[in-house]
């Protein structure tokens, strides 16, 4: 059997085993791949990159890697397989994902990062991510003054291997640690997930009730802490989040949680089709490879003014 027959085959094969649709369209292709859509903020980005896509032309595969740095791989081989144009990615991790992009990269296919970086410069054409150092500030600022500067407080942290988990907890201690007032009681990683969140907070406070606010780094884990507290007929303790979801934001206007950082998913997700399309029809994106965009405090004051991970 002739080699060309047998990668065609092999690519067929992969494709029919991720649920990937078959040969390439006609139209130019773009990929977008992010973490699982069951995240509201992941479903957001790659919604509005397919849709931003397909109003310039193009074709769209839209596929969830869930946070495995092994299906990201695969994904990425059924991108080369496609002939994609370009890959708009979520990736799966900072340094799990270096090589996949370089891969793409190899293959001719150029890549465009969003919400999370990698830890490599000039394989990506664009590196396009939410400040969320300056989020985290503006949300620990925000928890220190509804917790009035003082008492005990559980952290929740994001999935470990994730660059933006580090950065928003540094952002968060930059705030929090100034304050002698401020007792860190408990701090766990719940993986971003509700569920886990939920039952993080469900076992620390039977060990120890005496706490007035957690402080998560993202929106699910807040809901879950919240939830668990409700449950637990602590509706007074102080929850604050991060992302800005359209979950949280109806829990702010309903007086759960009583803050959360918003990101720009929505915008940033346009922004790197915008920076696609102009890269191959140009040769250029016409910016610098690393983007930051600023984060906005969402709280009872101004919570009717956001929509979908942006302003209405």
């Amino acid at each position: 059997m002739h080699l060309r027959l047998v990668t065609a085959l092999a690519a067929a094969a992969l494709l029919a085993a991720l649920g990937c649709g078959g040969p390439p369209p006609a139209r130019k292709l773009i990929a977008v791949i992010t973490p699982s859509h069951d995240n509201p903020f992941f479903k957001a980005e790659a919604d509005t990159a397919a849709a931003r896509a397909a109003e310039l032309g193009y074709g769209v595969s839209l596929n969830s890697h869930d946070d495995d740095a092994h299906k990201q791989d695969q994904l990425i081989d059924v991108a080369i397989a496609n002939r994609a144009a370009a890959i708009i990615l979520d990736n799966a991790g900072a340094d799990a994902s270096v090589a996949a992009v370089r891969k793409a990269r190899a293959a001719g296919i150029p890549v465009f990062l969003i919400d999370r970086e990698i830890n490599a410069t000039g394989i990506a054409v664009s590196q396009i991510v939410s400040n969320n150092y300056q989020g985290a500030v503006l949300g620990a600022q925000e928890f220190v003054r509804l917790m009035g500067e003082k008492g005990n407080y559980i952290e929740l942290v994001g999935r470990e291997s994730d660059t933006n988990a580090a950065i928003r907890t540094r952002g968060y201690h930059d705030v929090l640690d100034k304050y002698d007032s401020m007792k860190l009681i408990g701090r766990q990683s719940a993986n971003w997930s509700q569920t886990e969140a939920y039952q993080k907070i469900e076992t620390m406070i039977q060990a120890n009730r005496n706490i007035q606010g957690v402080i998560a780094g993202n929106d699910t884990m807040a809901l879950g802490a919240a939830a668990a507290l409700k449950n637990a007929g602590m509706e007074k303790v102080i929850v604050a989040g991060f992302d800005g979801s359209p979950d949280a934001i109806a829990s702010i206007r309903s007086g759960g949680i009583k803050a959360t950082v918003l990101q720009p998913a929505a915008a940033i997700a346009r922004l790197a089709v915008d920076q696609a399309h102009r890269y191959l029809t140009t040769g250029s994106t016409g910016a610098p490879e690393k983007q930051s965009v600023d984060c906005e405090l969402v709280t009872p004051a101004n919570a009717d003014q956001y929509g979908l991970f942006g302003k209405r």
